[in-house]
Parts: C-alpha cells; structure tokens; sequence
C-alpha cells in the first residue's frame, strides 16, 4: 500500500503552516501529500507521517506514526541542524531512528540533547554540591548518551553528530535548541495521551516537533 503524507489543517481556522511544512517534507521525501479538515483514526492508517498544527496536539496525538506539530506562525528556515530528545537512560529507538534518517535527509547535522538533574542524594549535602561531584555524574551521563548513539553513528555514518548534555529539564533544554533547529524529534510512551514534556514543547518550541512512538 502506498506511503502517504497527511496534512491535518482542522476546521474552522486552518493551520497554513502546518500545509506548507507538510508540502516540503512530502517533496524531500519524495511521498504523495493528502490534506485532510476532518480527522478519524483511519485518516493515519496508511500514513508514513501526520503533520498538524500544534494546537492540535490532543486530535492527532494517538496516530500510529510519526506526528509532526507545527506552530502556528512557522515559515521554514534553513536550519543547520535537527535536534533529537532523548533519555540516555531509556532511549526511544522509534524516535532515535527517525531522527537520524531525518538529518540524513536532509544533509543537517544532528545535536542529540539528553537532559539531567542532581541525584536525589544531593539535596542531603549540607553544604552544597561540590564541583568533583558535579563533574563526575555529569561525566556520567555524558557516556550514558555516547554509548547510546554509538550503534545509530554506525548505522548512519554521513550523519554528524554532536552530543549535548544539559543540565536542564527536558522541555528547557530543547526549546532553547528550537529557535535555531528544523526539528525536534521525542519519542511518544504514553498510552493514554501526550505526556508533559510533549505537551509542554507544543506551547513553547519555536520550529515543528516530531513526536515518534516508541
């Protein structure tokens, strides 16, 4: 069965630039486009990706496959690099993959971004953290994120990569990435609806997030 683009523009106000995003990327992939107002499960069945507005989260957010969410106001740019999502801890293969074959695409390099807090042992320290400390569990997760992306580096290897570990909750550290990014690529687990950080890139991320089940 042919591999569709669909664009879900909503009613009564439809998203322009979720249509325009959803256009060029059927033109890079090289994939039929259908724009649809009107959304039914079966609209995504034979979909390789939706793309919709992101105030549309809550209709489109259980497809089968990748959902894109486009603000309202976004025009394309030409970013220099797509930008990845991921919990070194329990990485998303689904949204790992997309997000490498995505920067293969288009020719971009891909910032892997990994979020981290303080273990919960370091609010007992009575005299703060110190810098030893903080620079071996940082050194940790920085080889917590390598060893992660060492197999997809091997997979793609016309992929640059750069590795960037923040100390940042996870909707900190990517919407400050999102200005200067084509894409933010997260994966999706929740069974029952958009989780917080999906939610909370829909409001804030200045450029289209992808939301790839796991």
């Amino acid at each position: 069965m042919e591999r569709v683009i669909i664009a879900y523009v909503g009613r009564p106000a439809p998203c322009h630039a979720a249509a325009r995003w959803a256009s060029w990327e059927a033109t890079r992939r090289g994939l039929p486009l259908r724009v649809h107002r009107h959304w039914t499960p079966a609209v995504a069945e034979v979909a390789e990706m939706v793309v919709a507005g992101a105030r549309d989260l809550d209709t489109v957010a259980g497809a089968p496959c990748p959902v894109v969410l486009v603000p309202e106001e976004y025009g394309e740019t030409h970013a220099a690099e797509a930008v990845l999502g991921v919990d070194a801890r329990h990485p998303g293969a689904g949204a790992v993959g997309f997000a490498f074959d995505t920067a293969r695409r288009w020719g971009v390099r891909l910032r892997a971004v990994h979020a981290w807090h303080f273990p919960s042992c370091a609010t007992e320290l009575p005299f703060g953290i110190p810098e030893e400390d903080r620079a071996a569990w940082e050194d940790h997760e920085v080889q917590l994120l390598s060893d992660t992306l060492r197999p997809w580096r091997e997979k793609y290897p016309e992929v640059a990569v750069l590795e960037d570990v923040r100390l940042l909750t996870p909707v900190q550290a990517l919407v400050q990435r999102s200005a200067s990014s084509g894409l933010l690529v997260v994966g999706r687990r929740e069974p029952d609806g958009p989780g917080a950080v999906v939610r909370g890139l829909a409001r804030e991320s200045l450029c289209p997030v992808a939301v790839v089940p796991s």
